[in-house]
């Protein structure tokens, strides 16, 4: 079974999300990005939904964290975000995500869609 790592502040948001996947995956979460970098390496997930608006460090500070440490650099990691005006899909996507899913989530098949889309086509070195 594959392994998520999901990071995100808000419980109710971690609770539906482990919900919503937990028939299919192996969930472990995180609060805040600071606790995702020290725990996501020995969690060894498969991808990681990562919240935009974290407290301390935002996602993408997250994001550009796991990009530059070796041992996380190819792992795919899907902007799970509130942030959904237009063009914030394609900002996310330009800034290194591999996936992109808006909150609330609505249709849980955009959520499965993204995931699996990612896990098929995890980042290269060169998309850091």
């Amino acid at each position: 079974m594959k392994r998520i790592a999901v990071v995100e502040d808000n419980p109710d948001n971690r609770l539906l999300v482990q919900l919503l996947l937990e028939p299919a995956y192996e969930v472990v979460e995180f609060e805040s990005g600071s606790a995702a970098l020290d725990g996501i390496p020995g969690a060894n997930p498969d991808l990681v939904l990562l919240d935009i608006s974290l407290p301390e460090m935002d996602g993408t500070e997250v994001l550009h964290r796991l990009r530059d440490d070796p041992a996380t650099a190819r792992l795919p990691v899907v902007a799970l975000t509130a942030h959904a005006m237009a063009g914030d899909r394609e900002k996310y996507l330009a800034l290194g995500f591999n996936g992109y899913v808006a909150k609330p989530i609505v249709e849980e098949a955009d959520l499965f869609a993204a995931i699996e889309q990612a896990l098929a086509n995890p980042p290269t070195p060169q998309d850091k």
